[in-house]
């Protein structure tokens, strides 16, 4: 069972939950999203504060505006996927052809000196989990990549480089420990702002490994400590 004091998911971890526990509890939840909740019991943890009584998830319907946001329990939750795991899984034959799966194939090639953790994120990792059909022929491919350690613009550039001209859109998501951030936007900045998402919303900076330290600054001023990832 999922420990409950220090949480360990982080922003686009999948996880399975007990369905009808956050169902009871969330009585605003849509029917389309009990449904597919009972269906598939998965949910997606959304960039927010994480506490060991509240986890930021979202919900996934079978359309593309079928999207819900709420809040978990710790102690709801069965297991954890993080992309990387979802990385390992095998696309079965029957959807291979699929543009989006087809170009994580690819990508896995083109990425085989990455040494940062990543997967697939979006629709494709959500389908890799569940084994439930959500990737359409017209989805692009969400890629996550862990970089607590600090890549340059060159290296960005390099990785960015090599996601092009795949069958599918490429968006790929850098995650520090105390942030994300758009790989294109950095590695076309020389030296500027970047867009940087933080718990507390978007912020502009330069440097996302300097944002840990402001993270824990906040921390300390809001009082209670919470486990902010």
């Amino acid at each position: 069972m999922f420990p409950c004091e220090a949480s360990p998911v982080r922003t686009h971890d999948l996880l399975e939950i007990d369905a009808k526990q956050l169902i009871s509890a969330d009585w605003t939840l849509p029917d389309w999203a009990e449904e597919h909740l009972l269906a598939t019991p998965f949910v997606v943890v959304r960039r927010g504060l994480i506490t060991s009584q509240r986890i930021p998830i979202g919900v996934r319907g079978g359309e593309r505006n079928q999207r819900w946001a709420a809040l978990c329990h710790s102690t709801w939750v069965k297991s954890i996927l993080t992309p990387p795991e979802v990385l390992t899984r095998n696309v079965p034959a029957l959807r291979a052809a699929v543009p989006a799966l087809r170009a994580l194939h690819f990508l896995k090639d083109r990425w085989l000196d990455l040494d940062h953790p990543w997967g697939p994120g979006g629709s494709v990792g959500f389908e890799l989990a569940t084994g439930r059909h959500v990737v359409r022929p017209e989805s692009d491919l969400d890629v996550v990549v862990y970089s607590e350690g600090k890549i340059t613009r060159e290296q960005a550039r390099s990785l960015h480089a090599r996601t092009m001209n795949l069958s599918v859109a490429i968006d790929v998501r850098m995650e520090t420990l105390a942030c994300g951030f758009s790989l294109t936007e950095y590695a076309g900045a020389d030296s500027g702002g970047i867009l940087l998402r933080t718990p507390y919303g978007i912020e502009l900076g330069n440097d996302p490994w300097s944002y840990e330290s402001r993270i824990e600054d906040k921390g300390r001023s809001g009082g209670e400590r919470l486990n902010v990832l």
